[in-house]
C-alpha cells in the first residue's frame, strides 16, 4: 500500500468519523446510537472509498444506519474534499462492519465454555500427551512435541503391519 493512500485513509476515517457524530442529522444514524468508523479502505486511484462502520444496537438498527450514512454520502463528500485538500473527494461507500460484534459473540462463548468447565471441576485448555506419556492441559510450548500433530508411528504401535 502507498504512504499516500494509507494517509488519506486515515485522514478520511478520523473526518468522518467526526462529521458523522457532529453533522449528519438523519434520523437512522442519530437513533443507532453509536456509530464508529472502523476502517476506509481506498482504490488504487482514490476514487472510491469503502467506509466500515460499526453500530452497536443489533442487526436491524446497523443496516438502518448504514442506510442513513449512504443517502448522506454526497452531503459529506463536498465539506470532506474541503476539509482534507482533496480536488476530487472520492465516492462514499458505507459498509455494515460486524466484526466487533462478532468478537464480542465470541468472547461470550468462551467465557460459557470457561464458567461450564469450571463448574464440572475440569481445566480449561486442550489436555494432551506429552513426549514421556504424562498428560498435560494447555497448549504445547514450541519444540516440546515437535509439529504438535501425532505419527502415524504413534497411531498403530510402531508403525508395523501397515
Amino acid at each position: 500500500m502507498s504512504g499516500r493512500r494509507a494517509r488519506v485513509e486515515q485522514a478520511l476515517r478520523d473526518a468522518l468519523a467526526e462529521m458523522i457524530d457532529r453533522e449528519i442529522k438523519d434520523p437512522r444514524v442519530r437513533g443507532a446510537g453509536l456509530v464508529t468508523v472502523q476502517r476506509v479502505e481506498l482504490t488504487a486511484d482514490l476514487s472510491v472509498a469503502r467506509v466500515y462502520v460499526s453500530v452497536f444496537g443489533g442487526e436491524a438498527v446497523g443496516r438502518r444506519a448504514v442506510a442513513g450514512l449512504a443517502a448522506a454520502a454526497g452531503f459529506l463528500r463536498g465539506p470532506l474534499g474541503r476539509r482534507l485538500n482533496l480536488q476530487k473527494p472520492p465516492e462514499l461507500r458505507f459498509v455494515h462492519d460486524q466484526s466487533p460484534e462478532m468478537a464480542q459473540r465470541l468472547a461470550n462463548v468462551i467465557r460459557e465454555d470457561e464458567a461450564k468447565a469450571a463448574v464440572a471441576g475440569g481445566a480449561v485448555g486442550v489436555a494432551f500427551v506429552d513426549d514421556d506419556g504424562e498428560e498435560e492441559t494447555g497448549a504445547a510450548e514450541q519444540g516440546e512435541t515437535g509439529t504438535g500433530t501425532v505419527s502415524q508411528e504413534e497411531t498403530d504401535g510402531g508403525g508395523e503391519g501397515t
